[in-house]
């Protein structure tokens, strides 16, 4: 059975109006990056972290999914056994545009973790201040559920797990700099690399397509690809 696993970061939603930290310097949302995402900031200042994710939670209420989150849907729904959907991505503009059964590997913004129980629960949009306490084991200890650096991400087994049986890998919108995917791609027989530019840490000669252009001019060439795949076997 021909296994396609389709892995997105950033540039995935970029084009829904969801700014990314790795485009501005090392600020996101003026804010510097350690200090809102790193386990050491969270210790320095616990309700800095807690606001910047509230916000960025309501920020993303009103965004919508663009053309690439709507081509992997499509081809989710179309071969739900034989694709994965992972992302980098917090949002939640896959589910809005259909997807299902999408593994966030960094968490996702919508959800609230607690510390004691580790149980993780939905939330919406909402502001953490309106929890006073985990549903499961009643503690007071809440907190966003994003990975921060600094912290296991626990899915990334799921990843390499998913990489050992992937026949196709298609990387849409990341730079490289977290994940190896370059790496990757060495493992599975075809892959397909589409960024907005070249980054220096992703090797696009073990690519067997890359296209560098936007995430939603080039999801119509790769579903073509993918679609091609599972009806030859190769691409």
């Amino acid at each position: 059975m021909n296994k396609v696993l389709i892995l997105s970061g950033a540039g995935l939603s970029a084009e829904s109006g969801i700014r990314t930290f790795r485009s501005n310097n090392g600020m996101w949302e003026e804010h510097n990056v350690m200090e809102v995402c790193s386990v050491q900031g969270f210790i320095q200042d616990r309700q800095l972290v807690l606001d910047f994710y509230d916000k960025r939670r309501k920020d993303i209420s009103d965004k919508l999914p663009n053309d690439s989150h709507f081509m992997i849907s499509g081809l989710k729904e179309k071969y739900p056994g034989n694709i994965t959907v992972m992302t980098q991505n917090v949002d939640d503009l896959l589910e809005k545009s259909g997807c299902k059964e999408v593994i966030h590997l960094h968490g996702k913004l919508r959800e609230l973790k607690c510390e004691v129980c580790g149980n993780e629960f939905d939330i919406e949009y909402r502001s953490i201040k309106e929890f006073s306490e985990c549903p499961e084991c009643k503690s007071h200890s809440l907190r966003h559920n994003v990975v921060m650096f600094g912290e296991p991400a626990p899915m990334y087994q799921r990843l390499y797990n998913e990489l050992m049986k992937t026949d196709l890998l298609v990387i849409i919108g990341t730079s490289g700099e977290v994940l190896p995917v370059s790496q990757f791609a060495s493992y599975t027989r075809y892959s397909i690399l589409n960024n907005l530019d070249k980054s220096f840490a992703i090797d696009d000669s073990i690519f067997t397509y890359t296209f560098y252009e936007r995430a939603t001019t080039a999801a119509s060439k790769i579903k073509k690809i993918i679609s091609e795949y599972f009806e030859t076997g190769k691409i």
